[in-house]
């Protein structure tokens, strides 16, 4: 079996190496690493010429781009663009109004259009953060008509899930819903379609424990086989093939 983990923050997890390690172990043969400013997109570059199980995602993270001039937005989406050859997608890009106010969005929503118009040219799909942003994000997504996205840890009501779905959108299941309600549900609302597994490690951990890793990433494979009442290899297999959809390769 093969396992795939769409979003880890790599750069900040201790011991790298061993992590990559665990990972391979349990047939983790790849692993999504997102870069969220100038300096973690120079990091997951590097972490992915290292391990070939590791690809890169660069982007700026919603409150990073709010601590930065417009002119630097530009020069990292334009060193994102000469890099196109050496990622796999944009990402974490997105809005967020819980750690920043409600009079930061218009500037919020104008670094996203910029992220969703780079992810079209460059043809590579999007992960999207949208936390306490979740309509105003599926808003402004659906306004680009871009298929290629990947809502990332969605928090949103289950009628936005809907909405996620009827777009031909995917979601990606985090590890924490082995306790969470919340990702249970959507498991049990959308089709095996339109899933991800993910770890977002080092957050997330499945048993609420510090530094969550990739190899923790069968535990949303686990959780969607037993809700779905179906084998791990279905649900393996599946989300293999929802990857070759929107990826083209493993």
């Amino acid at each position: 079996m093969v396992f795939i983990d769409v979003h880890s923050h790599l750069d900040i997890c201790r011991d790298v190496d061993k992590i990559i390690q665990n990972a391979r172990k349990l047939n983790v043969k790849v692993i999504l690493a997102c870069g969220v400013n100038s300096k973690t997109n120079r990091e997951v570059l590097k972490l992915s010429k290292k391990y070939p199980e590791v690809k890169a995602c660069l982007g700026i993270y919603p409150i990073d781009a709010l601590k930065i001039s417009n002119e630097k937005i530009n020069s990292e989406i334009e060193f994102i663009r000469k890099n196109k050859s050496k990622i796999v997608a944009i990402s974490e890009i997105g809005l967020d109004l819980k750690q920043a106010p409600e009079k930061t969005f218009l500037k919020q929503k104008k670094n996203l259009l910029k992220f969703i118009e780079l992810s079209q040219k460059l043809d590579v799909p999007l992960i999207v953060h949208s936390r306490k942003a979740e309509q105003q994000t599926i808003e402004l997504l659906e306004s680009s008509n871009y298929k290629k996205i990947i809502m990332h840890c969605f928090s949103g009501k289950l009628k936005l899930v809907k909405r996620i779905i009827d777009n031909d959108w995917f979601l990606s299941i985090p590890t924490c819903v082995k306790h969470s309600e919340h990702f249970q549900k959507i498991i049990e609302l959308a089709p095996i379609t339109r899933f991800f597994c993910e770890t977002d490690s080092p957050f997330l951990h499945p048993d609420k424990l510090q530094n969550n890793e990739p190899a923790n990433v069968i535990e949303s494979y686990k959780a969607i086989a037993r809700i779905k009442g179906l084998k791990l290899t279905q649900v393996e297999k599946q989300i293999e093939k929802n990857y070759m959809e929107l990826f083209a390769e493993v």
